[in-house]
Order: C-alpha cells, then sequence, then structure tokens
C-alpha cells in the first residue's frame, strides 16, 4: 500500500513595489519583489520593500509569523518594521548584514541572526536558510522544497548574478555560492528574486561557464553594449528613469 499524498496548502504571492534609491549619488527608480509564503492563516514576508502598507493589504487578516530579508540593503528592509509590528512578528537577518540594516534602522536590531541551513516553518512547509554571500556579506537564499522554489534576493536574478549599484562586490564569492548552493537544486526549481521576474535552474545554469570566464566583467558583453533594456531595467534589477 501506497502512502496517502497530502496536498501542500501553502501557496507563493508577489508584491511588487516601487520607489527611489540613491547610488553613488544619483537617483534610480528600483522595482522590488516582496514575496509572501503561507496559506489562509499565516504567512512569512520575504524581503519587505518600502511599501508597508500595499505588503499588509496583500497578506489581509492572516497573522505574520516572521519577516525574513534576504539581504540588509535599504530597499529589502524598507517596510521590515511595520509589516512585523502589526501582529509582533519576529524579523530575520544574517549578523553579516547588520550594519546594512542599522544604515535604514539605526536604533534596533532583527530579532534572529539567520545561519546557513536554519529553518523557518509556516503553513505546511519550511524555508531552509542558504549562506549566499556576494552582493552583501551576510546575503541568504531561501530554498522551499515543498513548494519547488528558491527566494534568492540580489544573489541571482533572470538576467544573471546581481549587483550593487551596476558592480559586483564580491563576484567570486556569488558565484561560489551560485554553483555550489544554488545550482545543485533541482533543475526545474522555481528561482524568485528580489527584482524582476522569475527563472528557473535549468534556464540560468547553462550561462555558469561563461561567468565563470568573465562574461560578466569584460567590459564588451552584449549587455554592455545594448544599455538598458527598453523599459529602463539593467541586469541589476535596477530600473533607469529614462525620461530624466
Amino acid at each position: 500500500m501506497f502512502g496517502k499524498v497530502v496536498a501542500v496548502t501553502a501557496r507563493i504571492e508577489r508584491v511588487v513595489t516601487e520607489g527611489v534609491v540613491n547610488i553613488d549619488g544619483a537617483e534610480y527608480k528600483v522595482e522590488n519583489n516582496t514575496w509572501i509564503v503561507g496559506d489562509d492563516e499565516e504567512v512569512i514576508v520575504i524581503d519587505p520593500a518600502r511599501d508597508a502598507e500595499a505588503i499588509l493589504s496583500s497578506v489581509g487578516e492572516r497573522e505574520v509569523l516572521a519577516v525574513i530579508c534576504t539581504h540588509g540593503l535599504a530597499d529589502h528592509v524598507g517596510g521590515a518594521i511595520e509589516v512585523a509590528a502589526r501582529d509582533e512578528a519576529v524579523i530575520a537577518l544574517n549578523r553579516k548584514d547588520r550594519q546594512l540594516w542599522r544604515e535604514t534602522w539605526q536604533e534596533t536590531y532583527p530579532d534572529i541572526d539567520m545561519e546557513d541551513e536554519g529553518l523557518f516553518g509556516v503553513a505546511d512547509v519550511e524555508l531552509e536558510v542558504i549562506a549566499t554571500p556576494g552582493v552583501t556579506q551576510g546575503g541568504v537564499s531561501l530554498y522551499v522544497e515543498a513548494l519547488n522554489a528558491v527566494f534568492t534576493g540580489k544573489t541571482l536574478l533572470a538576467d544573471g548574478p546581481g549587483k550593487l549599484g551596476g558592480e559586483y562586490p564580491r563576484l567570486a564569492d556569488q558565484l561560489t555560492a551560485i554553483g555550489e548552493r544554488l545550482f545543485t537544486l533541482p533543475a526545474d526549481t522555481r528561482v524568485l528574486p528580489a527584482h524582476g521576474e522569475e527563472t528557473t535552474i535549468a534556464e540560468q545554469e547553462p550561462h555558469f561557464d561563461a561567468w565563470l570566464a568573465g562574461s560578466l566583467t569584460g567590459g564588451d558583453t552584449a549587455a554592455d553594449a545594448e544599455g538598458p533594456l527598453a523599459d529602463g531595467t539593467r541586469a541589476s534589477g535596477i530600473k533607469l528613469n529614462l525620461d530624466e
């Protein structure tokens, strides 16, 4: 006799918000993905961007158990305090990104210092913490095997490894994390980043050898030659304001 197959009730929802960030004295419009994981009763909020009202509107009457920040960058934690406060939820961040957190929230620290392989539970699924440093020292991804998805923050986007202000702060660390921790996940795993559209491990992995060979920093790649996309979005996830 085979065991009874039980359907997973947890689901994933996306909230897109927009705001302005200042990078090296220049202002850019940025679109952020905030991800909500849970069921009809409770949720975990991932990367709460600046618009807490929009995020809580999507949450509705469900209880927020935790707010998890994959990075400590300002446009990823801007709504963290307000979203968490409504239901007295805990806020989790890797300790190595505490300094970045304090640039936005000077008078407080997150409640939980996330560690590699840590687990968070919501509804009937678990979120596993995967250390993916590079864009920031404390960057993490969150793998939900039951939902066949990984939340990658800025580590891996649909256009490849994420940047910070058009640069790769620690590209070697970032590529190591992508190769050893993300590209070892099942090929059909959904990649849900903090910026832009989703992708899959299968769609990204074939580019890895080229990234290692220097295509990301060659300075004469097709992406550099073409400039921003038609809507102003670069591979970094930063959407330039082309109207100015």
